[in-house]
């Protein structure tokens, strides 16, 4: 059986990066894991081909091989799964899909012609799927039935189907489900409310292979919520922690993970002793009774503000997501953000017009109150809200990208980023020794210099970037490279933040003609009555 593995593009977005990484000739930030995942549960004596179209096309060579196509993806990835569907079956192909997308909205994918639908999480569905196609079954839905797998029998992912040059970092993952109930989140509703780990032999023989295929850069723990399970992380902490130090720390690890992170020193220290450097955290909104209204009670009990500062003074480089239109919010939300932001320097804050998702608590009373304005959904930063808030939607919108054009202006940004590392300069790393230092690698060496030459000769931060960088060099040189590499990322955040608010505010223009045609329509009707 020769198995096609097609991951589909992402449209630009907040973590698209194009111009940041093109500095490093890299095509994507990270590589498909679900996708390798899959291609380790399935029988192995199969042959695989992976195609993440993030990359590259896919060759006529690869369309002819190919027996089964199998693809995965996110509701932001959509289009072009649909797209690349369809376009299996023009080729005759047998086409099988899962991941979350086809998990939330199935009926979408089999509009367009899926076989097999494979859906929840794979260490259940995919047996089935195999069960299937041995006994000759040309299509079929294969559901877990709301049992939730033991991940630690979860097989090593076929890193090697990976063209790594490609990527800016690997993926891994620990954990699946987070024990908060958040009402706008998809993560309980996929994965449930009670984290399952790997073991940390588990993983660490996923470091192991890696290592053994010439992986030496960062790698981004996946976890929807890093901490949910405190006890199993720090049990794999300190067995990460020796194997970081036996092979001179060769990765270093990024991770998303609950505010109340900032509650737990021991935890923080363990994951810089491991050479974890930043962390994203779902803060959402400073507006407390937003929190509340939403049911994100943990970011309630303590000051965010002081969370976050204690979290970088950790040593953990903060990312952030911020959302504005929650119920019963009031005006100036998008302001009180940027003030938020601003006030804790936050370098990289994800800022979202809130979406309702299938299935989700939101989703579900929204649909009850007749407020949904869709039956589907995209989670992209160039979406209007998919359902009818409790403050005009237009009010929402023009905040939300004067907020958005706020953060991403080039000297405010490179502000937040240095202050920020200054904190970090701050913080007590580990001792890597000799051997962890690496040769001289020509191409950050160019993006290194196509970075000062940007900030700090042709625009308007000249002055700002060489004060700062002097600075950093006097109070933090450790951190300088990380810097830099933060520094870079308004090179991206410069052109989508131009092209947030073209199409944000296209889209409320056609929203309020299309409003005013609704009430034209009725004033009509009501003079002919």
């Amino acid at each position: 059986m020769n198995v096609l593995l097609i991951y589909p593009l992402f449209p630009k977005s907040f973590w698209s990066f194009e111009k940041t990484l093109a500095l490093l000739d890299r095509k994507a930030m990270l590589p498909p894991l679900g996708l390798v995942t899959v291609a380790a549960i399935l029988p192995q004596e199969w042959n695989f081909k992976l195609v993440d179209r993030n990359i590259r096309q896919i060759t006529e060579a690869e369309w002819a091989w190919a027996d089964l196509v199998i693809l995965s993806a996110m509701i932001v990835q959509k289009e072009d799964l649909l797209a690349q569907i369809q376009e299996a079956k023009r080729r005759g192909k047998r086409v099988a899909v899962g991941g979350p997308y086809p998990t939330a909205l199935p009926n979408e994918v089999t509009d367009v012609g899926a076989d097999y639908l494979i859906l929840d999480e794979g260490e259940i569905t995919l047996p089935l799927f195999i069960d299937a196609i041995s006994r000759g079954d040309s299509s079929g839905i294969f559901r877990s039935g709301g049992e939730k797998p033991d991940v630690s029998t979860t097989p090593i992912p076929r890193f090697d189907l990976l063209e790594f040059d490609a990527y800016a970092e690997m993926s891994v993952q620990f954990s699946r489900g987070c024990p908060f109930q958040c009402e706008f989140c998809d993560i309980i509703v996929l994965y449930g409310r009670k984290p399952r780990t790997k073991t940390p032999a588990q993983l660490l023989a996923e470091l192991d292979y890696l290592y053994e295929l010439g992986w030496r850069r960062s790698i981004f723990m996946v976890d929807d919520n890093f901490i949910g399970n405190k006890r199993n992380v720090k049990l794999f902490l300190k067995e990460l922690q020796p194997w970081m130090v036996a092979h001179h720390y060769p990765f270093s690890f990024a991770t998303e993970a609950s505010v109340d992170l900032a509650q737990d020193q021991e935890l923080m220290d363990a994951m810089v002793k491991c050479n974890f450097g930043a962390v994203f955290l779902g803060i959402e909104t400073p507006d407390e009774e937003s929190l509340a209204f939403t049911q994100k009670f943990q970011n309630t009990r303590d000051s965010l503000s002081e969370a976050v500062y204690k979290i970088t003074r950790s040593g953990l480089r903060v990312m952030a997501g911020f959302i504005i239109g929650f119920d019963g919010e009031k005006s100036g939300a998008g302001a009180r953000i940027v003030k938020f932001v601003e006030q804790t320097a936050i370098p990289t804050a994800l800022f979202s017009m809130l979406q309702a998702l299938p299935d989700t608590a939101l989703w579900h009373r929204l649909a009850k109150e007749n407020r949904l304005r869709s039956k589907s959904a995209n989670i992209n930063q160039t979406t209007l809200m998919n359902f009818v808030p409790t403050r005009p939607l237009e009010e929402i919108a023009s905040e939300y990208v004067e907020a958005f054009w706020e953060l991403y202006e080039p000297s405010r940004f490179l502000d937040r980023a240095y202050r920020h590392f200054r904190i970090l300069g701050e913080a007590t790393y580990p001792k890597k020794g000799k051997g962890a230092k690496k040769p001289v690698n020509w191409k950050v060496l160019r993006a290194l210099l196509t970075i000062c030459w940007r900030q700090g000769a042709l625009r308007n931060t000249r002055w700002q970037f060489w004060r700062n960088l002097w600075n950093m060099y006097k109070h933090n040189p450790g951190g300088i490279s990380s810097y830099l590499a933060v520094c870079a990322q308004i090179e991206h955040f410069l052109e989508y933040r131009q092209i947030v608010r073209d199409q944000i505010e296209a889209q409320v223009a056609e929203f309020l003609a299309a409003e005013a045609q609704v009430k034209l329509e009725e004033e009509k009707a009501q003079v002919l009555v």
